[in-house]
């Protein structure tokens, strides 16, 4: 009988801990963004520099995550995640001396040490969840953990909006930090076998390559249709995804006149639909055969650009956000299915790289995507832009159902 998340959270001592550290780090986290892109957004040509501050998040990423997924292989995961909490709970601090400064220098800086540390964490986190949650805890820890992630959105970007709202950025920065400390706190208190979140032995006992370790990854990624094909997948959604980044604080501050507020409230919205898309991915794997999974991931791509478009053009602040949270709803739905395979198909040996690869993709992407709507922002109208940026995702479900058709996508030869 498959294990309900209740049941797991009851029963699994390390997932308990591992999904309350989880939660605690995310919602700081939202507090820190919407803090610097309330402080952005208000300068001179803010959608620009909101575009800047992104980038500068998201070019470390793509230097650190080849790095994480060769380390993750290597070291004992859980340890690593712990010290990627540790740094980035010093660098979250240092972003108080960025209030009132005249230049932006510090915060691209320490916008870039921060999101050069994630993947260490985030890709880890992923690689040892088949470890934490072994059999028939392993769906719907995938499913809470994802959940989990989008409901902080929805918590964190509220919590986050109203309190800089009410209190000022320097009190969102020092709960920011203070929330990795808490998850590297509930990562200490595992309980574990020595070696157990050590890789295979066999990527320990023999010299270090990075870069030959980084291309087998991509070779074994290359070697399985399937998991390539997930890879791609986020890789379409981010040609739009990435815009939407600028666009939610734009559309709150300026279409809509919200103020924070406002850039909280939509990235709430956007939260809580991304849970109800996990919930329902949840309960979808425990009925989907492989044909209906591949026809959901299909169908979700092409509902969630509909309903961003759909977004884009509405008038009414309260119907925009119903539209934003079934956009995202669609969204995290096909990403929780996909994860599931990713998770259950993934060689042990190679999952760190395959994390951190596919990480590193989506996010190179996104980096062009919201560089494009950065520099648009000054000329075009933020609705156009929005437009284009949903048929761009929503054109994956289309990509998907030409692969599934042209019989692309299967599970692994060796694992039925």
């Amino acid at each position: 009988m498959p294990v309900t998340i209740p049941q797991l959270l009851k029963s699994n001592h390390n997932y308990r801990l591992l999904w309350g550290g989880q939660m605690i780090s995310e919602v700081g986290d939202h507090f820190n963004n919407i803090a610097v892109f309330a402080m952005a957004i208000r300068q001179e040509h803010g959608g620009f520099l909101v575009g800047g501050v992104l980038i500068a998040r998201a070019i470390p990423m793509l230097v650190a995550g080849p790095m994480a997924g060769v380390i993750l292989d290597r070291l004992d995961r859980r340890k690593v995640m712990i010290a990627s909490d540790l740094i980035r709970a010093i660098v979250a601090l240092g972003f108080i001396f960025c209030v009132n400064q005249s230049s932006n220098t510090l915060l691209f800086v320490l916008s870039a040490l921060l999101m050069f540390a994630s993947p260490f964490f985030t890709s880890g986190r992923n690689a040892i969840l088949p470890s934490v949650a072994k059999g028939e805890d392993l769906q719907p820890a995938n499913a809470l953990t994802q959940t989990t992630a989008w409901a902080t959105t929805g918590i964190g970007a509220f919590l986050g909006g109203t309190s800089v709202a009410a209190f000022g950025y320097e009190w969102a920065f020092v709960l920011n930090s203070v929330s990795f400390l808490g998850s590297a706190a509930c990562l200490y208190f595992f309980r574990s076998q020595p070696g157990e979140f050590v890789p295979p032995k066999s990527n320990i006992h023999r010299s270090f390559h990075p870069h030959r370790e980084f291309i087998e990854g991509l070779q074994y990624l290359k070697s399985e249709p399937l998991l390539l094909s997930i890879a791609l997948v986020g890789v379409g959604w981010a040609t739009g995804g990435g815009a939407a980044q600028i666009l939610f604080s734009v559309f709150g501050e300026k279409v809509f006149n919200r103020g924070p507020a406002g850039i909280g409230i939509i990235w709430s919205a956007a939260g809580f639909g991304l849970v109800l898309g996990g919930i329902l991915a949840n309960w979808l794997n425990k009925r989907l055969s492989f044909a209906g999974y591949k026809r959901t991931v299909s169908i979700a791509y092409l509902a969630h650009g509909a309903l961003y478009v759909a977004f884009a053009l509405e008038q009414n602040f309260a119907l925009a956000l119903v539209f934003i949270g079934l956009s995202r709803a669609a969204g995290s739905t096909s990403s929780v299915v996909n994860y599931s395979k990713v998770l259950q198909y993934a060689d042990d040996k190679f999952r760190g790289r395959v994390f951190a690869t596919m990480e590193t993709m989506t996010w190179t992407t996104m980096m062009l995507s919201l560089f494009a709507a950065g520099i648009a922002t000054e000329a075009i109208d933020p609705r156009t832009i929005a437009v284009v940026a949903g048929c761009l995702s929503g054109s994956t479900g289309l990509i998907w159902a030409w692969a599934n058709w042209a019989g692309k996508l299967h599970l692994p030869e060796s694992k039925p």
